[in-house]
């Protein structure tokens, strides 16, 4: 059935934000700090014990399945205290009611110590620590609120991480800067023995308002390109260098997000990262006040679905809105999309990138398409060749010896 049809086909779920937009960082290019800007009538961004408790078990009670995940992000995660976390434990077991439950916190990092990670290590947390690649790309955009580079910290809590046999995953964000240097950006990780890895474009736009600057919402049109974007050339670039660095050594040991998710889309199943679903919305993001947004990228007023106060979670995530605005994705496709022969790849990646407009003039392309399409077509054959050893039964990794063979 399509998710029009059975709209339950996926699991509720609804990241959270506990401390809000507030963050001890202040990276140059960072979505997120100025959503302190819808609440400006508070000037304390801290969920309440009350509300944590009826969220947890709101959602636990909301599930379909008997796995439930909870992700935990900000702002920071951390500026929360671990009594607050181990608070979300207690709470969890209260309402399990016999699922399964997991958690995964997104943080700078910065903040980590031994308890910290003895917690995350005991409680089986995922730790997904954002980090640029090395110090010099690292600490280009991403430093504190005092204008110091912030790389020295990161590290330091990833080798805390290590040390305490925590589980975690690294997210870097390609910029105008970094994206030049794939390579260097990989064999650092690699040196890290990270062996899972997001690589997330940076595209942004900026509206100019009185006071100061703010993110263009997706509805806003004309909108200035933040300097800080990655180009799509750039992004094509770095993908292909990447991908035949990977190709050749590492498929089975090391996990990069968009190439996992290409794999999963070029045999037919469900990609592991939204932007290249075919439809969207099911990832809601609620704020520490209970407010309930669409997605993470589009907490602007427009997109506001409620209050768990007022609404349940089931009312807003599988509202006749919700279940619009996901399928959007795939209605709102100009013609050169669904032309292409890499619609079943890329989908049109993600909305909030559909800014550009196609050679023939119809809005919606998005920006990052010819770079998308440089990579969908560089990969294509292997993508053939490993998804034919899905298909049987055997492991992608072949790939590796057929190319050495001179196969591919």
């Amino acid at each position: 059935m399509s998710q029009v049809a059975f709209p339950f086909a996926k699991p509720l779920y609804v990241m959270t934000k506990p401390i809000g937009a507030v963050c001890n960082l202040a990276c140059d290019y960072c979505y997120y700090l100025e959503k302190t800007n819808l609440y400006k009538d508070t000037s304390k961004y801290v969920m309440s014990d009350e509300l944590l408790e009826k969220f947890i078990r709101e959602y636990i009670q909301s599930q379909t399945m008997p796995q439930v995940l909870f992700t935990w992000h900000g702002g920071e995660t951390l500026m929360r205290p671990l009594s607050f976390y181990k608070r979300v434990m207690e709470l969890q077991r209260q309402y399990a009611g016999g699922r399964s439950i997991d958690n995964c916190i997104q943080t700078n990092g910065t903040l980590l110590n031994d308890e910290w990670c003895e917690f995350f290590r005991k409680n089986n947390w995922l730790v997904g620590i954002s980090i640029d690649g090395p110090q010099e790309f690292h600490d280009e955009y991403r430093k504190n609120r005092q204008g110091r580079p912030s790389f020295v910290k990161v590290m330091q809590g990833i080798q805390l991480l290590k040390k305490h046999g925590v589980e975690w995953n690294a997210m870097a964000v390609v910029n105008d800067y970094n994206a030049d240097y794939p390579l260097e950006f990989y064999h650092f990780f690699k040196e890290l023995d990270c062996h899972y890895i997001q690589f997330a474009p940076i595209v942004e736009r900026l509206s100019h308002h009185a006071d100061g600057r703010h993110l263009a919402s997706p509805l806003q049109k004309g909108e200035k390109l933040a300097d800080f974007s990655v180009s799509p050339e750039q992004w094509g670039n770095f993908l292909c260098t990447l991908f035949d660095e990977w190709v050749r050594n590492d498929v089975g040991q090391f996990f990069i997000q968009l190439f996992d998710s290409t794999l999963a889309n070029w045999v037919g199943e469900q990609p592991g990262v939204c932007s290249l679903a075919k439809t969207c919305g099911h990832a809601g993001v609620m704020e520490f006040n209970g407010d309930v947004y669409s997605c993470d990228h589009y907490v602007f007023p427009e997109f506001k679905l409620g209050n768990i106060y007022e609404k349940t979670l089931i009312e807003m995530m599988y509202s006749d809105r919700q279940l619009e605005f996901g399928q959007m994705k795939q209605k709102a496709l100009p013609t050169q999309c669904r032309n292409c022969e890499f619609l079943f790849a890329c989908n049109g990646e993600c909305p909030k990138n559909r800014f550009a407009v196609t050679p023939d003039g119809e809005p919606g392309l998005n920006y990052l398409c010819k770079g998308y399409h440089q990579f969908f077509s560089h990969v294509a054959p292997y993508m053939d060749y490993m998804k034919r050893e899905l298909l049987a039964e055997r492991a992608p990794a072949n790939v590796m010896e057929a190319i050495r063979r001179g196969e591919l």
